[in-house]
């Protein structure tokens, strides 16, 4: 189904119920080909108002059966329709339990996916293209993904009104001014930000630390991404610890995490199966509290190699592996999972809250300084 071609990438699976327009649109999939564990994938139909960006970087998509036919009053058009429209490969009638399982228990293989209509497929060619692809690791695709140019982001959270109609709350001005690092940001951690009342100005990945400064931000934001944290590390963390020394509060999300992990001086590895899907326990180390939380990431920060200027916050209740931290003598924090959600429980929300507080603060104390 989809789009006809073949594209080689890392086989995946994502063990969300709800939201596959939105797991299919998440940059942070850019390599990848994904396996939904829920076999019923089409059923609410596509509509504009739930991609995450406009251009898809995912490979491809497996699913368990044919595509389900729209059953929602906000479906604007046929999954099937949209997945040929942004060039995604997609494949039902697989056993996508068996599958997942053969991911979980020998991590996740090189894989091709390839659609042509008339059924020609050269096999030996795809197998080829499957063993050349060279792998995640060492590869920084967040250049891939990353807005072209610097552009300020007024879109709020998603509301419902009474006229039976529905849409995205647009906000003006806002009393925090944030600069948002694109590694690959999902639109609606943008949306989380406005809603929070900061002014929002996205930028490249690749944005020097004075260009950054020169924006003359209250606080700095490091989206999710795809790729190894390693790559995007080489030039985005001299970045990220230029920002620490002028005391600029920063909040890491998903590969932000990693980013803000290195530049306090950690290392991050690959994880064997990584971790998405919309219902992952994990613990606030802090308060106790236990959130379930939406996730996407297929790299951690080793805790281990966190400088005694750091610490630990949140960890996972699957794996024990790491899943937030904060730095001790500097306003920056961080977490590995997505508060923002879409899709997913909306548990971890307040952080953002604790990002404006953080700037708040921040403010407070070089007024009195």
């Amino acid at each position: 189904m989809g789009a006809d071609g073949s594209a080689p990438g890392e086989l995946c699976f994502n063990t969300s119920m709800t939201g596959y327009q939105e797991i299919m649109t998440d940059p942070s999939y850019a390599g990848q080909i994904i396996t939904f564990t829920f076999p019923h994938i089409g059923n609410i139909g596509i509509n504009m108002q739930d991609v995450e960006t406009q251009k898809p970087a995912a490979r491809g998509v497996v699913l368990r059966e044919p595509i389900t036919s729209p059953s929602s009053w906000r479906a604007a058009g046929h999954l099937e329709d949209w997945l040929e429209r942004v060039n995604l490969i997609g494949i039902s009638g697989l056993d996508t339990r068996a599958l997942t399982i053969r991911i979980r228990d020998l991590g996740a293989p090189n894989a091709v996916i390839a659609h042509d209509r008339n059924g020609n497929f050269d096999l030996d060619d795809l197998i080829a293209k499957a063993k050349a692809w060279p792998g995640l690791e060492g590869m920084d695709l967040a250049l891939d993904v990353t807005c072209p140019k610097a552009y300020e982001w007024t879109e709020g959270a998603w509301k419902w009104y009474p006229q039976n109609h529905a849409a995205y709350a647009k906000a003006s001005g806002g009393k925090h001014h944030v600069v948002a690092i694109d590694y690959g940001a999902k639109n609606n951690i943008l949306r989380c930000l406005v809603s929070a009342g900061c002014r929002v100005t996205v930028v490249p990945a690749n944005t020097s630390a004075e260009d950054i400064l020169a924006l003359n931000p209250d606080g700095v934001f490091l989206s999710n991404g795809p790729g190894d944290p390693a790559a995007t590390g080489v030039y985005a963390v001299p970045v990220i610890r230029a920002l620490m020394e002028k005391g600029i509060p920063l909040f890491g999300i998903c590969l932000g995490h990693q980013m803000l992990g290195l530049a306090l001086g950690a290392k991050t590895a690959k994880l064997s199966r990584g971790h998405r899907g919309a219902n992952h326990p994990v613990k606030d180390l802090k308060t106790g509290k236990v959130d379930i939380t939406s996730q996407n990431h297929g790299f951690h920060v080793l805790p281990e190699t966190l400088p005694d200027t750091a610490e630990v916050t949140h960890i996972s209740l699957f794996d024990g592996s790491n899943e937030g931290i904060q730095s001790k003598d500097k306003p920056a924090f961080s977490v590995q999972y997505h508060p923002e959600a879409s899709p997913g429980p909306h548990d971890s929300h307040y952080l953002f809250k604790k990002f404006v507080d953080m700037i708040e603060a921040n403010k407070a104390s070089r007024r009195t300084a």
